[in-house]
């Protein structure tokens, strides 16, 4: 294993589920000092209980909540003294038609998705300069290849990528990486708790989650990109080939994501 964690001090966002939970418990294994935030204060207490004598810090906080990120990236560098690596894990999905969405869908994917990422990178960014360390944003393929009925998942992620890319920019000089990391699908929670058209979870998952990259599988993949200070990070092979088609074939990956999403008109995944 590893030690280039060892005694690195990682903040990581929507720690208490899917990704962000495999990357808490995987960091603790290298003996890294791990922060977590997430909504659902009984699954941060859990993960607590998980982890006995580890060094882990958690907080119940809201990413689309500003001062929610103020305090969780303070508290960070209160208890372990600074942050060495920040993940923006955070996210939500959504599932519905644009003509059939209410307009607050669009908004809540952006503000937790997109701005979390900004709000939590911007607080914590003095301490990663300090250090010379590494922000990390899970995006996704959709940040590549806009999806049928994740139209607004889609925007948030493209945002994403884009703002990560203008602060590796900015930071070029600064000796900190930026990395935008992009997992095919992945069996996740993110699915059932994605927003259907009123803005409720839908509460469970149209794709056959046992055929998916692991979420500690993909984790893993995450921490090796982390410690070769890689720029990007696309995950699955259907996620390089989507990226591929859409990149070079982009009339024909339409037809493909529609075939895949659709079913006699229907969407269906």
């Amino acid at each position: 294993m590893s030690t280039f964690f060892k005694n690195k001090i990682v903040a990581v966002t929507g720690g208490s589920d899917g990704i962000g939970k495999a990357l808490v418990e995987l960091l603790l294994q290298m003996d890294a000092k791990v922060a977590t935030c997430g909504r659902n204060q009984d699954k941060l207490y859990d993960l607590q209980i998980g982890n006995p004598g580890k060094p882990l810090h958690t907080l119940v906080a809201d990413v689309s909540n500003v001062n929610d990120c103020r305090n969780f990236i303070n508290s960070t560098i209160n208890t372990f003294g600074g942050i060495d690596i920040l993940i923006n894990n955070a996210g939500v999905s959504m599932r519905a038609l644009v003509k059939d969405a209410e307009l607050d869908v669009f908004k809540k994917v952006m503000d937790i998705n997109y701005y979390g990422t900004v709000y939590c990178t911007k607080f914590a960014l003095p301490s990663i300069i300090e250090r010379k360390g590494t922000v990390v944003a899970v995006s996704s393929i959709a940040g590549y290849r806009g999806l049928p009925g994740r139209s607004g998942y889609s925007a948030s992620k493209y945002a994403v990528n884009g703002w990560m890319e203008a602060l590796r920019t900015e930071l070029i000089h600064d000796g900190v990486n930026v990395m935008w990391v992009c997992p095919g699908f992945t069996a996740s929670n993110i699915r059932n708790t994605a927003l259907n058209q009123k803005g409720n979870s839908q509460g469970e998952s149209p794709m056959d989650e046992s055929k998916m990259m692991t979420s500690a599988a993909c984790a893993l993949h995450i921490l090796k990109a982390i410690e070769k200070r890689k720029r990007t990070l696309v995950l699955t092979f259907t996620g390089k080939r989507t990226v591929f088609m859409n990149k070079f074939f982009p009339g024909w990956a339409d037809k493909l994501a529609h075939k895949f999403f659709f079913k006699n008109g229907e969407l269906v995944r």
